[in-house]
């Protein structure tokens, strides 16, 4: 379950070396509660330690809360709580503010914020899915820092403050990011709340989330933070079972990523040795396949080396299918080679196929993808 010593130290992921991390702030940490504006000093601080990341190779996502916190004083919505249609008004006015705050900390250090409202939604529906990583693929490619909150405003379901540590999970989970990190009121796990209990003791590594673990959520704190430690370890749950590691840290200091990076106290959620491949088994044998592509031998050499399936590699297209449908991918002797999620309607597809991907835009009047099938959505077979 968990485990200390320098031994396992060496072990535990670290912030410097991670690819691409998500990392996810509450409103409890982004809004002062009392004045209802956002904490100035502490995003800058936040965003100095993104740019010293990101200056040791690191892309770096931003999921935070606030909207809604930000908005209710201005609106008088000060009851503990409001009505669906109350808390929508309310995100519409502080997604504004929210965005504003980001942009100003993250441009004071040479950055650019992009804003992106989803919804779990948004990460479990294959095309909506789909256009949601291709958009934050093309952010990071140009070098912009996605800010990223639930689109409270026009949620059908009720909002729920919290759910943002579940959507930073599905958002890491799509960017196959290789770290998420959960700044919150406390650092870490415990046995029991330790606000509660004297002998609770804080677990440096989580190997497994049993339902031993499980048991140590407690219920969600008062005020306008409520995701609570239950949230939290449903968010590790999703990251590590997608091959993302995950750590709850203290958010309520100065620079809190660069006192991660510097070894500070926190839980880390190691991720699933088969976490990274269970998306792979869901598109080799859990799909219905929706039509095939047949390619050269140029385009299945490069597939068996590990590339993407380019445009100019396929030589036709059979059977009716839309963006981020299941394909057979065959030879020309029509041996099966691979199944894959297609990033083109057939319709699409057939028009490019033998074309090669910088000529897309021009044939098709828009651009998409320079990949028929990226190969984070392919499996050989």
């Amino acid at each position: 379950m968990s485990g200390s010593g320098h031994e396992q130290d060496e072990a535990l992921p670290r912030l410097t070396t991670a690819r691409r991390l998500v990392i996810k702030l509450g409103s409890a940490l982004v809004v002062d509660s009392k004045a209802a504006t956002p904490r100035i000093e502490w995003l800058r601080g936040v965003a100095a330690d993104i740019a010293m990341l990101r200056r040791q190779g690191v892309q770096v996502i931003v999921v935070s809360s606030g909207a809604i916190a930000l908005a209710r004083q201005a609106l008088k919505l000060t009851q503990p709580r409001l009505r669906l249609e109350e808390k929508q008004a309310a995100a519409s006015v502080g997604q504004i503010r929210l965005a504003q705050a980001w942009s100003e900390a993250l441009s004071a250090e040479g950055m650019t914020a992009a804003q992106l409202l989803l919804t779990l939604g948004d990460t479990e529906d294959r095309r909506r899915y789909l256009n949601a990583r291709a958009t934050l693929s093309a952010l990071l490619g140009m070098g912009c820092v996605p800010v990223i909150n639930e689109n409270d405003s026009v949620a059908t379901a009720e909002i729920r403050f919290g759910d943002n540590d579940r959507l930073a999970a599905r958002v890491a989970e799509m960017v196959q990011a290789d770290q998420l990190v959960l700044l919150s009121d406390i650092d870490g796990l415990y046995t029991a709340d330790p606000r509660r209990d004297p002998e609770a003791s804080h677990l440096p590594v989580v190997r497994a989330i049993t339902p031993e673990i499980e048991a140590m959520g407690g219920e969600p704190p008062p005020g306008y933070s409520s995701g609570g430690m239950r949230t939290k370890l449903t968010a590790a749950r999703i990251a590590t079972g997608a091959g993302c590691a995950m750590a709850i840290a203290l958010g309520h200091t100065d620079h809190p990523l660069r006192a991660l990076a510097e070894g500070a106290r926190c839980t880390w959620f190691l991720p699933l040795p088969e976490g990274r491949t269970a998306r792979k088994r869901w598109i080799a044998g859990s799909l219905q396949p929706m039509g095939t592509l047949t390619v050269d031998d140029g385009a299945r050499r490069a597939l068996l080396r590990g590339g993407s399936l380019l445009p100019a590699g396929v030589v036709s297209v059979d059977g009716r299918f839309e963006r981020g449908d299941p394909v057979l991918v065959q030879g020309l002797d029509g041996t099966v080679l691979a199944r894959g999620l297609s990033a083109y309607a057939s319709r699409d597809a057939s028009r490019i196929v033998g074309r090669r991907s910088e000529d897309i835009e021009s044939i098709l009047g828009w651009r998409g993808r320079d990949e028929l099938v990226h190969r984070d959505d392919l499996v050989l077979i």
